[in-house]
């Protein structure tokens, strides 16, 4: 069984205009989460920006979560390596064939 990191850390995030207590498990997930909440803040800033008095705040965090979640697919995609796995199998299994 894997063994538990004893790491543990408590930081307070500030997002939007609300503080927000975390507490980390992995020391180098700090900066990652400062900039997330950064991010965040800046992203859900520009929605409210444009939409406060027309829309709700849920409405405006759903918008910012969108945008979000959209770049993270993005990412995910351009990291997509099955075609590249099958291409590599198929010249394996030609070279492997052309040795025999």
């Amino acid at each position: 069984m894997a063994e538990e990191s004893k790491y543990r850390l408590n930081i307070r995030l500030h997002v939007y205009d609300e503080d927000i207590a975390m507490v980390l498990h992995n020391e180098d997930d700090e900066e990652y989460y400062r900039a997330a909440a950064k991010l965040i803040s800046e992203r859900y800033g520009a929605y409210a920006q444009v939409y406060k008095g027309r829309k709700s705040d849920h409405t405006i965090a759903l918008m910012t979560l969108i945008e979000m979640a959209l770049r993270y697919e993005k990412e995910l995609a351009k990291n997509d390596t099955v075609p590249y796995d099958n291409i590599l199998s198929q010249l394996t299994s030609e070279i492997e064939e052309a040795l025999k």
